[in-house]
């Protein structure tokens, strides 16, 4: 028996503000959702186990999405290893455990491919799980994130909830996070080519513009001339020339985040976890992949960002840098089985990210 969701149930949605969360809400209010329950990181921290205890005392939800985590790119987590294991885990541990002391319905734990060995074999099914060493730049996040998806799955045949956790790949869309420092590849290569077209129509304007908008290590738009091509230039962007990690080799599979919002509110409407499990001697790898099961290089990104934007500089890669994982491709066939497919292609979506990013969609 599928247990759905009624248009008053009170949902829980935490993260509401994110890339994720954000398109989640959006999603479920098209949907006809009337009773949704939203928190900001100033209003709860999902870190403190009393003031999450709190919440769910006090709102009792129905139904949650643990949307909230902590995330970055490939610098941030090498370089903030400790709190991306110590965050995340609180969080999840916090929030799922307070789902069963509640009674909740069902849980979407929202996970990452990150989880998959770095030399899992492509495309990724879902029981490549454990089979292999991680990606060493992003392992404490990788080890949070499975840690969350055993705790859905432990729960679930200890007490009996009903908690499905999916992994996303790599997602993008309105309200992501463009710091230069902490963003994933797509909105950080956005960001700077757009930098890099303004810089060669020496449109500092413009570059003020950004910066005021979005700061970059406390540069903004009141700063010098000198100290905004100083911060440029740690990132790659100079006049003319636009340099970016690693070799472009690697491929990358994006998803256009509200895709993955419809995805993730469509199997909270019409899977549970009883079906996911059903047949298996030992229960494991019940998670749902979530994404296109298509794939771009990072260089052939750059390039589609560089028409997007009309940038006519020269790209280059620095090789000296990390790539990351070479491919992370996902098996989707799980969900495509489960009655739900993409439609935004990557050309698309970049055109939208764009639009969004300036300020003309």
């Amino acid at each position: 028996m599928i247990l759905t969701m009624n248009k008053d149930s009170k949902i829980y949605v935490a993260g509401h503000r994110g890339l994720v969360g954000s398109a989640i809400w959006k999603n479920l209010e098209s949907k006809g959702y009337t009773n949704l329950v939203g928190r900001t990181h100033n209003e709860l921290d999902l870190l403190d186990g009393n003031q999450v205890m709190n919440f769910f005392d006090e709102e009792k939800p129905e139904y949650v999405f643990l949307a909230a985590a902590h995330v970055g790119g490939i610098i941030a987590n090498n370089t903030y290893r400790a709190d991306f294991i110590y965050k995340n885990l609180q969080i999840q541990n916090n929030v799922v455990h307070e789902s069963y002391r509640h009674h909740v319905k069902k849980l979407l734990f929202l996970g990452s491919t990150c989880i998959y060995p770095k030399d899992a074999p492509q495309p990724m099914k879902e029981d490549v799980l454990l089979t292999g060493p991680l990606e060493y730049t992003n392992e404490p996040y990788a080890v949070a994130k499975i840690a969350g998806l055993k705790m859905c799955e432990s729960y679930n045949l200890q007490y009996d909830t009903n908690f499905i956790a999916v992994m996303p790949t790599n997602l993008y869309g309105p309200n992501d996070n463009f710091d230069l420092e902490k963003s994933h590849v797509l909105p950080a290569m956005i960001r700077k080519v757009h930098l890099a077209k303004c810089l060669q129509d020496n449109n500092l304007e413009a570059i003020r513009e950004d910066l005021n908008k979005r700061p970059v290590e406390g540069v903004n738009g009141e700063t010098s001339d000198d100290k905004i091509m100083s911060i440029l230039d740690k990132y790659g962007i100079k006049k003319g020339i636009l340099q970016l990690w690693g070799t472009g080799v690697p491929m990358r599979e994006f998803l256009w985040s509200e895709e993955m919002a419809d995805a993730s509110v469509f199997i909270m409407e019409h899977v549970n976890f009883d079906q996911l499990s059903e047949g298996k001697k030992e229960v494991r790898n019940c998670h749902i992949n979530i994404g296109t099961g298509k794939e771009i290089s990072i260089r052939e990104l750059s390039a589609l960002i560089s028409q997007v934007v009309n940038y006519q500089g020269e790209i280059r890669f620095d090789t000296t840098k990390p790539d990351g994982t070479q491919r992370k491709l996902t098996d989707v066939s799980k969900l495509n089985s489960l009655g739900w497919k993409h439609k935004i292609e990557i050309d698309e979506g970049v055109k939208r990210m764009y639009a969004w990013y300036t300020g003309k969609s």
